[in-house]
């Protein structure tokens, strides 16, 4: 995982749209930039809902959401719309954003040694600086690991 306290490697990648989405979009803004295996999979649907659940949470503390997968854009604009997502995902297809992030690597999957995605959260600050780093998400209660320390 990158290290806290570093700044967040630059990204520029293409949403469910079709617009392309870019690091300095955020400068000035926090963003909760989150990296997810597969649409519509029981963990992602979870975690997805509880950050849409908390949406207006993380909007009046001065957040912003984006979600990362290798899915395609088609793939995210039926995530989005079967699930109300209030937040806009990113089709990493090329994995070029999840490596930057160190968000794809070897896991283990029913005991098999397989390369996908690894479910990473990482929080940035206004200045574009890493001050959080979630690797072990719990997808039913991730707003509550991305906000303690808001509490």
């Amino acid at each position: 995982m990158l290290q806290i306290g570093t700044p967040a490697p630059y990204f520029e990648g293409y949403d469910e749209n079709g617009n392309m989405v870019k690091l300095s979009d955020f400068a000035g803004k926090k963003l909760v930039l989150y990296f997810y295996p597969k649409d519509s999979t029981p963990g992602c649907t979870a975690e997805a809902c509880d950050l849409r659940d908390n949406y207006e949470r993380f909007i009046a503390l001065g957040y912003e959401v984006l979600g990362v997968s290798r899915d395609s854009a088609a793939s995210h604009q039926r995530f989005i719309a079967k699930y109300q997502l209030p937040f806009h995902l990113i089709a990493d297809t090329d994995l070029t954003i999840l490596k930057a992030y160190e968000a794809w690597g070897k896991k283990k999957m029913y005991g098999k040694e397989t390369e996908g995605t690894l479910r990473t959260t990482y929080v940035i600050d206004e200045n574009g600086v890493i001050v959080d780093a979630i690797g072990k998400v719990d997808t039913k209660n991730h707003t509550e690991q991305v906000l303690k320390s808001e509490r």
